[in-house]
């Protein structure tokens, strides 16, 4: 039986979800949970990586079970959160068809970004929002966000994992780029059909500086659709981890 988790992870005490040495990732941990209650190793595949630091509402990930358990997928979730830190929780667990795979078969992500703009960061906020304590321009930042809408190169917004080659396919397709008012800041939101990494840290931080005065709107622009040796550069605007949650997959 094939089965699809529902994942919410506070990313702050974490490297990230995907395996390392050290063990001390999202997806290290419930592999080991996995182990724990199978009595056998068992692979986890998710729909894809997040960084140091970043948080997930709803990551999605897959395991076939083993043949010598017989489990329910509504059992699943207390058996795996009983050996989980407080941290990491499933929400959900169901059965899916054998050809269903929570990276392959993903359609849309949606990410969030909070963006703090009280003079004092509370510290229940710290690693939950990056602090700006200084006003921002929501004109310029809802333009700034309007140029991701629809189809582009985003090249210049993804940084190296060190495994591009020529053929690395840049072109994504985002269907929403805009933020609304939340207590004391605002919250970024973006949904297309793949984000590379650090992808939605570079967007932030770059429409950041738009809205900063920092960087002009049509300097921004140009560091779009930018096909043939970047005549304009890598964005270098990066906004830290702490903001970014990984909202939803659709599958």
């Amino acid at each position: 039986m094939r089965l699809k988790l529902t994942v919410a992870y506070d990313g702050r005490p974490y490297s990230g979800w995907q395996c390392q040495p050290n063990g001390n990732t999202i997806q290290d941990f419930i592999q080991g949970a996995l182990e724990k209650v199978s009595k056998v190793p068992v692979t986890l595949h998710g729909s894809g990586r997040t960084d140091t630091g970043v948080h997930a509402d709803a990551q999605v990930a897959h395991f076939d079970t083993p043949e010598s358990v017989d489990m329910n997928p509504y059992n699943w979730v207390p058996a795996l959160n009983t050996k989980l830190p407080a941290t990491i929780r499933i929400m959900d667990c169901e059965e899916v068809t054998d050809d269903f795979h929570a990276r392959f078969s993903a359609k849309q992500k949606t990410y969030s970004y909070d963006l703090c703009l009280a003079p004092v960061l509370h510290p229940l906020m710290s690693g939950r929002a990056w602090h700006l304590p200084r006003q921002l321009d929501p004109e310029s930042l809802e333009q700034a966000l309007s140029h991701y809408v629809g189809e582009h190169c985003f090249k210049a917004f993804a940084a190296n994992r060190g495994n591009e080659t020529e053929a690395t396919e840049y072109t994504r397709t985002l269907t929403e780029s805009s933020f609304e008012v939340i207590e004391d800041g605002y919250r970024i939101t973006c949904t297309g059909d793949g984000f590379m990494y650090k992808m939605v840290r570079l967007l932030t931080g770059a429409a950041v500086q738009c809205a900063q005065g920092r960087l002009r709107l049509d300097d921004h622009l140009a560091l779009l659709n930018q096909l043939e040796n970047l005549p304009n550069g890598k964005s270098p605007y990066c906004a830290p981890a702490d903001g970014l949650t990984l909202k939803n997959v659709s599958y």
